[in-house]
């Protein structure tokens, strides 16, 4: 919460909708998100294209958008054999397909824009009450999960802080991480 930070919310794939959200801003953020499915993704592309359009419209210079660490494939370095061969591959190739696809998809337009851009990549959401001491780093960094709190304190913080302008961040959570099974349990079933 912060009295400068306007919250708003609109149709992304509606363009006009966006532009009226864009106009008066000095930076946008964004934190799409839809469920895996098979269906055709393209909020992530199709969101970032009318952003991208608007904010050139109205000369807004700054964008931080939500990835996925996931994205490009790589194996986790602290994941291990079962993470890294076989959840993860599912996840990404099967269960999640449409999703990653399309955001590889706005990760291409954003990083080709000429916009003050910031893309985070944050790996295996769960909750925690408060922010922790996470780290922020250009590779794939130590862990492999983020707290949702921490994600939104990385978002709002790249606003004032130039270090990824143009470049990728990878946002973990380093204390306080579930087990990869308690993660699975209380994040897919609500246990």
């Amino acid at each position: 919460q912060d009295p400068r930070l306007r919250v708003a919310g609109a149709d992304v794939l509606d363009a006009d909708a966006v532009d009226s959200l864009v106009e008066g801003s000095d930076a946008v953020l964004s934190a799409l998100g839809v469920p895996f499915g098979k269906a055709p993704v393209e909020v992530y592309s199709r969101g970032a294209e009318h952003m991208l359009d608007a904010m050139k419209r109205h000369d807004v210079r700054r964008l931080v958008v939500v990835s996925s660490g996931a994205v490009t494939g790589e194996d986790e370095p602290t994941g291990g054999l079962l993470f890294n061969r076989v959840l993860q591959p599912y996840v990404t190739k099967r269960l999640g397909k449409t999703v990653y696809d399309d955001m590889r998809r706005m990760e291409d337009l954003v990083s080709r824009s000429d916009a003050d851009w910031t893309i985070l990549r944050p790996s295996g959401l769960y909750e925690l009450p408060a922010v922790t001491d996470y780290s922020i780093t250009c590779e794939h960094g130590p862990g492999r999960f983020t707290a949702r709190i921490d994600l939104a304190d990385a978002i709002v913080r790249q606003v004032t802080d130039d270090r990824f302008v143009r470049r990728v961040g990878h946002v973990i959570t380093t204390r306080d991480n579930p087990s990869l099974l308690s993660m699975m349990l209380r994040e897919a079933f609500g246990k």
